[in-house]
């Protein structure tokens, strides 16, 4: 009988193998995905976002916590992930639910430190989701954070974080014609237990 960890494993090497298929099929943007959360009331709300790191402990990318997304998800701190690789065999689906947490600051700061100098510039002068009455005073917040920033390195804004969503379900949808998909779901019970089952398209 296949034991959960070993069905975890398994789901991750599942992943890794169609996002290597991804790369190699041309697909514009493998780490693409749209993160599904929801306000407290029950609104949701959906966008895209780039995977930038994944392992048995969830999937992270990066954001302002000060954004939607980043107050929904401290205010209700679960989400929905999915990528679409149409370019991948006959269209291949992968769907991630889980709780959300905040990585920690040396996992964040490792990061920032990485981007380009021109992003992390833009971390700081951009405040995320509010509104913006002209576009100059955007560019003037940019030329006033790279005047501070002048001739040293530039750190992480506090609020500017990463967020880890701690996978609880994992489902692989393989595409097919005339609708006859194929779907495998690997799910996780409240005692961390793993199953797998196939569904139906």
């Amino acid at each position: 009988m296949t034991q959960t960890a070993d069905l975890l494993d398994q789901a991750l090497a599942t992943f890794d193998a169609l996002f290597e298929e991804a790369r190699a099929a041309g697909e514009p943007d493998p780490t693409a995905m749209s993160v599904a959360t929801a306000s407290l009331d029950g609104r949701p709300s959906v966008r895209t976002v780039l995977l930038k790191a994944h392992d048995a402990r969830g999937f992270v990318f990066y954001t302002h916590l000060d954004g939607r997304k980043g107050r929904e998800l401290q205010a209700n701190p679960h989400a929905a992930l999915l990528f679409h690789w149409p370019r991948v065999r006959h269209g291949v689906q992968v769907r991630i639910e889980g709780a959300v947490e905040i990585v920690s600051d040396a996992e964040a700061d490792a990061y920032f430190a990485s981007r380009p100098r021109v992003s992390q510039i833009g971390a700081w002068a951009s405040k995320q989701s509010e509104t913006l009455d002209r576009r100059e005073v955007f560019e003037q917040r940019l030329s006033e954070a790279e005047h501070t920033f002048e001739g040293r390195n530039v750190p992480r804004p506090p609020r500017w974080t990463g967020l880890r969503v701690r996978a609880e379900k994992i489902e692989f949808w393989y595409g097919a014609d005339f609708r006859l998909h194929e779907r495998w779901l690997y799910e996780s019970d409240r005692a961390g237990e793993w199953s797998k089952r196939m569904l139906y398209p």
